[in-house]
């Protein structure tokens, strides 16, 4: 067995239970005449930088009562989105084979990839995850040609170092998490700045007539993970992540106990 309580998360990932800890090439490849192109690679969210190997909180961390900034029942709810919300947080999770869905992967404990080209950027966690953005200049699908996602449809343009997207036709998955219970019609306007060669903030606005009162705005950061460039994939069937003592650790492979 692998101890991995005291590993830093900025230097390894972990994907399906793979351990993974790959160097970060020396530059990287121009992406769009080299404006964008250092956004490529692996980012934890601020709150983030201190999880465990299975994605949830260090007990430090759970102790000062940090929290995902979408889980927040002091929003502008309707009466009828708190209720469901408060009835969602009383239940247990939903396996994490599902994933955290949008936009709880923007804000979840769980690295982020970011793979910048000049017509697209994709976005995309170890849970498979996956966020297209169109940045090629084309609008948002007519409301009748949309197809709701758990991820959504999204599509972007850049202000110079930010990235701002619209992304609406979320469907409301309850993934992994107790998502927040917003609507089909929810309209969410993310800005993503690079503010310094390992940091990115990020605001998101959202507005949904559906289950919320006013336009509510949540910020977040991200932060570079160190020495990895990108995220392996496998599937869940695959999970070697155990927990022995209060640390959590991987265990051989199966053929190998």
């Amino acid at each position: 067995m692998t101890v991995l309580g005291q590993l830093r998360p900025s230097l390894c990932a972990v994907a399906a239970g793979w351990l993974t800890c790959i160097a970060a090439p020396a530059g990287a490849e121009d992406a769009d005449g080299g404006i964008h192109a250092d956004w490529n690679g692996v980012w934890f969210t601020e709150q983030g930088a201190r999880t465990q190997i299975s994605g949830f909180l260090s007990a430090e961390d759970a102790r000062r009562g940090n929290q995902l900034p979408l889980i927040d029942l002091g929003a502008p709810w309707t009466d009828e989105a708190r209720a469901r919300f408060r009835e969602r947080l009383s239940q247990a999770a939903v396996s994490k084979s599902d994933g955290w869905g949008y936009p709880m992967m923007m804000m979840s404990l769980t690295p982020l990839e970011f793979v910048v080209t000049p017509e697209q950027v994709l976005i995309l966690t170890v849970y498979r995850d996956l966020r297209r953005i169109a940045t090629d200049g084309r609008p948002l699908s007519p409301p009748e040609d949309r197809w709701v996602t758990a991820w959504g449809e999204s599509v972007g343009h850049w202000e110079g170092d930010t990235l701002v997207i619209e992304t609406v036709a979320v469907r409301q998955p309850n993934l992994f998490f107790r998502a927040p219970p917003f609507s089909e019609a929810a309209h969410y306007t993310e800005r993503l700045r690079k503010v310094g060669p390992d940091r990115i903030e990020g605001e998101m606005t959202i507005d949904d007539p559906g289950a919320l009162t006013a336009s509510w705005t949540v910020k977040q950061a991200y932060v570079r993970a160190e020495g990895l460039d990108h995220l392996v994939m496998d599937t869940f069937s695959n999970d070697r992540t155990t927990i022995e003592d209060g640390i959590f650790a991987i265990l051989p492979p199966e053929d190998e106990r």
